[in-house]
């Protein structure tokens, strides 16, 4: 199965029905980036047929832990839709989705477009907020996955649950320090903006280079998802979670 309509046609099938399907790289273990990335389009663009608008980017594997547990040797993207979108202040249904897990994030919102010849201090001036949030990823398939799998399921994204008041990055202490602490009902994990490629500017700048490598730039407004700062926990009905970030107050959810 490498045709990126029939790849498109399963997830999107998988998603609707709540029924997992085969990661496409145990028929083709040699699929390639690319043919995901198409795939990915295709089950994006369904969801813009059904009126929902682009967001931002959501990015993943950006934590160099959860990739070696993987074998996946780079990040991914995907794409966020309004649809995605889920309210800090109501609780989340559950209902909709196979297997719901829940990572603290650092969210970046652009005041202006950015392209690939670009430093940290340039993303950060780009950068008109920043928010703490809470990504909900539901990977769409049985089994363990690998990169273009990933990517064809445009990374898992599911929901984000994002703060209600941003801030400048100048005014906060550098990002790349800035704690987080997450908790849930296994307990409580701690983390730093570091935990993403070493700072959430530098996944940026990994972002758009991959972008630019395929004709694509970050645009104005775009709300990027810049990785998980922890493992990510299983959600169930009932429960809440929630990220508490150093000068960006906190976010959590109530699953329904």
């Amino acid at each position: 199965m490498t045709d990126p309509q029939v790849m498109a046609d399963a997830l999107i099938r998988a998603e609707r029905e709540r029924t997992p399907v085969l990661p496409f790289t145990h028929a083709n273990p040699f699929l390639d980036v690319e043919t995901a990335y198409q795939a990915q389009s295709l089950v994006v663009e369904h969801r813009l047929q059904a009126g929902e608008r682009l967001l931002g980017i959501k990015m993943g594997l950006t934590s160099r832990v959860k990739r070696l547990a993987l074998g996946i040797h780079e990040p991914v993207y995907g794409r966020l839709t309004t649809g995605m979108v889920a309210a800090f202040d109501q609780p989340l249904p559950l209902g909709g989705m196979i297997s719901p897990r829940a990572e603290p994030e650092i969210a970046l919102v652009f005041g202006k477009s950015i392209g690939p010849e670009m430093t940290i201090a340039a993303v950060l001036g780009a950068v008109d907020a920043v928010l703490p949030a809470i990504d909900v990823v539901d990977t769409r398939y049985s089994g363990p996955f690998r990169l273009p799998d990933s990517v064809a399921d445009n990374a898992g994204a599911a929901r984000i649950i994002l703060g209600a008041v941003g801030r400048r990055p100048a005014d906060l202490v550098d990002l790349s320090v800035l704690g987080c602490v997450f908790r849930h009902r296994g307990g409580i994990d701690t983390a730093a903006g570091g935990a993403v490629m070493g700072h959430p500017g530098a996944a940026i700048v990994w972002l758009v280079r991959a972008l630019a490598a395929r004709g694509e730039h970050l645009q104005e407004g775009a709300i990027v998802m810049t990785g998980g700062l922890t493992a990510s926990v299983r959600l169930r009905p009932g429960e809440t979670v929630t990220a508490e970030f150093d000068g960006l107050g906190s976010v959590g959810v109530c699953c329904s």
